[in-house]
């Protein structure tokens, strides 16, 4: 029985949280520090015929100024077809054109407005059916020379940077059957549409970058990944890998936003020509709206043949437009994500899906919370409720018929084993009483419904996406846990925490945890997806009971017993046949020192490392693959709704959702992390949206853009889960 993992301990950060102790890049101050900000455009697309910086670098306390034109490299994660500064044309409303370094932020502000840009404006791509469109304008005409890894499929002489297909069965001959036979089946065609958010976290983006004489280049980012960053950023600049440092230390929030470079890549030539003086930028909230990464919009058509007998799912057809913006170095692998997750928790015999990344001159699409997965269940789901009710079938039951159990297979051909999303559907039912009416209205004019919904997610990462961690033993018996899973507010500090304490059976606040320093902490791919606690606790398990072995190794010759009469409890090794016979575990944290001068074992130091285990790369041809993803967490979500039939107000009185997460390490986390997505959602689905008219963002800040308050929550608001753990996760665990 688990003593650590699966009960609530306190947040390992939250003190310093609270207390404001807790240092973000924003709150870190060098001497000498410049301050630097940008020209932008204003316009969604256009050439650039001409800039003057003349005035701008004649300005006092202007320390440089640099253009596009300084650094032609592209870059991206994925896909390398971004500049950090727009290089003879420009493609979203606010990309930056021009950099400025000066001894205050104002000084820089005001020197940007003495910088003249020429621009000669082109047509505007507004969304991913103007972009397919064999006459529409080419946003990148030469896509067929960028660098892209190779699972990714730009389409050249197009706008589409990925296309992405499923098939499984023939769901061409099963839509033919189905037509052929009205009475026994029926056909259901219909269409979605998604609108860009925004992630709003609590802290904008910031970094400072400082240069050295030898070449050394630091940057402090408040980013979710910096393995990742500090990859695409040594590939952009031609800097050694190691002379390129990236430190993360707290971040507030991110939600994908900052996931991948952003101003980074802004800064670091600046860094370059100040010899060793640190130049940091932030964004206002306005910039943040306009020039971090934005949710995609989607849209999606969906076709469906239903039996009508029993409500079993003959075949789907999707197709699925996501708007990718203006560059989509890491948008295609949302769309990836997207493609292979497009039949949601749901079993079909036949698919047909193509999912497609377009460039717009929208703001540049990147990974949100879910990572593409949310986006389309939002048709799927509103689709599975119009085939019920065509066929006059329950909407719940229909999922019942439909809904993943183990043993079924999914669209890609992987067989399901550990998947809870038919209890999760049960208990959401009972916890809303679907089966019972509603409430009576508030008021006249008002009416009310219930709605129950399913989804799942997986993480969406190469095959060989790693983690790796360390744990070392100091000599009164506390440790240092050493990774590069970042804590961006999730609790996974806490968690990953409460891992290395089940396998070392010491209390979690004997543990100090450091994350996210590319010299000093190990690597690991990247905080997103909901995979820290899978993989990077993977890594720390496999580093704990690297260092639980190097330990009864030691205790073993201290006590003169063998090794498996050992085991650890409370900081003691102990001989479960004398309990009396004991040693403290701080007593080898050096190792051992015999008598005669000589030693053995060295300080006590466990490594982990952790890879996919039988992941397979789907085929190009047909999306197939037996593993496509390291797991699926499923889940569903119900909720009762009062509308206003005059004024069309919408109020959620009742929500509650349940996950299959594998086995919750840390319960209190848990309930944390879905309840702040259920508020997301509301946001998402009744009060945001990124209003654009040809490229340009009209609402742009807090005033404008709603995102849900404490206000908004409902009445009824309940977390919960079902626990069918994951056999390869870290004591069973999955992600949330």
């Amino acid at each position: 029985m688990s003593k650590y993992v699966g009960v609530s301990v306190p947040r390992v950060d939250g003190v310093k949280k609270v207390t404001g102790a807790a240092k973000y890049v924003g709150d870190m101050k060098w001497p000498r520090m410049l301050y630097a900000k940008c020209v932008k455009s204003p316009y969604a697309h256009a050439k650039i015929l001409s800039i003057d910086v003349s005035a701008a670098k004649a300005m006092k306390g202007v320390h440089d100024v640099i253009t596009g034109d300084y650094y032609t490299k592209r870059g991206g994660l994925y896909l390398e077809d971004k500049n950090f500064l727009a290089v003879n044309t420009v493609k979203f409303y606010g990309e930056p054109v021009v950099a400025i370094a000066a001894e205050t932020p104002e000084i820089a502000e005001a020197a940007c407005d003495l910088v003249k840009v020429e621009y000669e404006p082109l047509p505007v791509i507004n969304n991913p059916m103007e972009g397919m469109a064999k006459d529409a304008i080419l946003i990148h005409p030469e896509l067929h020379t960028y660098k892209v890894v190779p699972i990714f499929h730009p389409q050249a002489h197009t706008n589409i940077s990925h296309h992405h297909i499923i098939r499984k069965g023939d769901a061409d001959a099963a839509f033919k059957y189905a037509e052929e036979h009205p009475d026994e089946y029926y056909i259901t065609e219909h269409e979605y549409h998604v609108p860009h958010v925004q992630h709003t976290p609590i802290e904008n983006h910031v970094a400072v970058a400082q240069y050295e004489p030898d070449g050394k280049c630091t940057v402090w980012a408040s980013c979710q990944s910096p393995y990742a960053v500090r990859q695409a950023l040594s590939a952009s600049f031609d800097i050694p890998l190691n002379k390129m440092r990236i430190i993360s230390p707290y971040v507030g929030g991110g939600f994908g936003a900052k996931a991948g470079t952003t101003i980074e890549g802004i800064i670091i030539p600046l860094a370059m020509h100040s010899k060793g003086r640190p130049v940091m930028m932030e964004y206002t909230r306005e910039e943040e709206f306009v020039n971090s990464y934005v949710r995609q919009g989607l849209y999606t058509k969906i076709k469906t043949a239903v039996r009508k007998s029993d409500g079993k799912f003959l075949a789907v057809q999707n197709n699925f437009y996501w708007d990718g913006g203006a560059y989509t170095e890491y948008g295609v692998n949302i769309v990836k994500a997207s493609g292979f997750a497009s039949t949601g928790p749901y079993e079909f015999d036949n698919v047909k899906t193509d999912a497609y990344c377009v460039y717009t001159n929208n703001p540049v699409g990147g990974p949100y919370r879910g990572f593409g997965m949310c986006e389309i269940h939002f048709g799927i789901e509103q689709n599975i409720d119009e085939v019920a009710k065509e066929i006059g079938m329950d909407p719940i039951e229909i999922r019942r018929v439909n809904g993943l159990a183990p043993g079924k297979s999914t669209g890609t051909g992987e067989i399901m084993k550990s998947c809870g999303f038919l209890e999760a559907l049960d208990q959401v039912a009972e916890a809303i009483q679907y089966d019972k009416p509603c409430d009576p209205p508030s008021g006249p004019h008002k009416v009310r419904g219930k709605g129950i919904a399913g989804g799942w997610k997986s993480p969406s990462q190469p095959t060989n996406a790693g983690s790796a961690a360390i744990i070392r033993m100091n000599e009164d018996g506390t440790f240092f846990l050493m990774t590069s899973g970042h804590d961006i507010g999730q609790g996974s500090d806490t968690a990953l925490t409460q891992i290395a304490a089940e396998v070392l059976c010491c209390d979690p606040s004997k543990f100090t945890i450091r994350t996210g320093d590319t010299d000093h902490t190990p690597y690991e791919w990247q905080t997103v997806a909901s995979r820290i606690t899978y993989c990077a606790g993977n890594a720390i398990k496999l580093a704990a009971e690297d260092l639980k072995e190097k330990l009864l190794d030691l205790a073993q010759i201290k006590l003169g017993y063998i090794k498996r009469e050992l085991y650890l409890e409370d900081g003691w090794i102990i001989n479960r046949n004398h309990p009396e016979s004991r040693m403290p575990m701080s007593d080898l944290a050096l190792g051992l020192a015999f008598e005669d001068g000589s030693g053995y074992g060295g300080p006590a130091i466990g490594v982990g490392t952790f890879t996919l285990p039988n992941n397979i790369n789907y085929d190009p041809a047909t999306g197939y693959s037996p593993k496509p993803a390291a797991f699926w967490t499923t889940a569903a979500a119900g909720a009762e709704v009062e509308i206003d039939t005059e004024t069309g107000v919408i109020e959620v009185k009742k929500m509650v959702e349940s996950c299959d997460p594998g086995h919750i390490v840390n319960p209190e986390l848990y309930r944390a992390q879905v309840e702040g997505g259920m508020m997301q959602a509301l946001g998402t689905v009744l009060y945001e949206e990124l209003l654009l008219k040809d490229g340009k963002v009209l609402n742009k800040s807090f005033v404008d853009y709603k995102i849900p308050t404490i206000d908004n929550t409902p009445e009824t608001f309940v977390a919960m889960g079902v626990e069918h753990p994951e056999e390869t996760g870290p004591f069973g665990a999955r992600g949330i």
